[in-house]
């Protein structure tokens, strides 16, 4: 149903003649000016998702801290959300982990204590190699590629001199209790933290917990196990 969509505190308002279920009025709160675009079509009835329907309909309301006002008036939106900090750059990234394009799939490192714990990001992209396949009318990020991307920064945690040792490949031992708790589409920003739990070094063995979440909301969790070893070929 359309009015699925629509908050209850929300009132509606249209130029043209709606349906009965999208003339329901309800107490509206103070400023906010939502337009719905065709982008949310797919939450509506075929016969009210054309172009001409959408550019007509305007969801109102009313909010004091809508928009981030200031002394100096309305801060706009794009100079309301601050960029993630950079601990490890792409670069410094490509120096510890072995993977390359189209398989490296961490772009930065925003919090890093090796041996203990790593935060980092990936930018979903329309343009990641998987999804023309997965899917083409519907980009989801394959969850087998979610949870390599954390094992990556686990990786990152594990690669260093002081922790894992002074070896070149990891590899996944196991995965235990891996849920997936809500798709992850192109345009978000996956935020992965790994936390060592468990190292034996002599055996290049160890255990992790991991979490990744889309604007704060968990997406995907579960424990993993991986296995450091040096280059068979030197």
């Amino acid at each position: 149903m359309a009015s699925s969509i629509l908050p209850n505190s929300l009132s509606t308002t249209s130029t043209t003649s709606q349906p009965p279920c999208l003339h329901r009025r309800t107490p509206s709160i103070p400023h906010i000016s939502v337009k719905l675009s065709p982008s949310n079509s797919k939450f509506l009835p075929l016969s009210y998702s054309s172009p001409k329907f959408l550019s007509s309909f305007v969801v109102s309301a009313s909010s004091d801290t809508a928009g981030g006002s200031s002394a100096g008036g309305s801060v706009p939106i794009e100079k309301q959300f601050k960029a993630f900090p950079t601990v490890l750059d792409i670069n410094k990234i490509r120096a510890i982990l072995p993977h390359r394009f189209p398989f490296l799939l961490v772009d930065r490192v925003v919090e890093y204590n090796p041996g203990v714990t790593a935060v980092a990001i990936k930018n979903v992209t329309i343009n990641d190699n998987f999804f023309p396949g997965h899917f083409p009318q519907r980009p989801i990020m394959p969850g087998v590629l979610i949870v390599e991307a954390m094992a990556q920064v686990g990786g990152l945690v594990m690669l260093q001199p002081e922790v894992g040792g002074p070896r070149v490949n990891f590899f996944f031992a196991g995965i235990d209790k891996v849920r997936f708790r809500k798709p992850v589409i192109a345009g978000d920003t996956l935020v992965m933290r790994m936390t060592l739990t468990k190292l034996q070094k002599r055996f290049g063995i160890a255990k992790m917990e991991g979490k990744a979440y889309v604007g704060g909301d968990l997406v995907c969790e579960g424990e993993f196990m991986m296995a450091t070893g040096s280059d068979s070929s030197k």
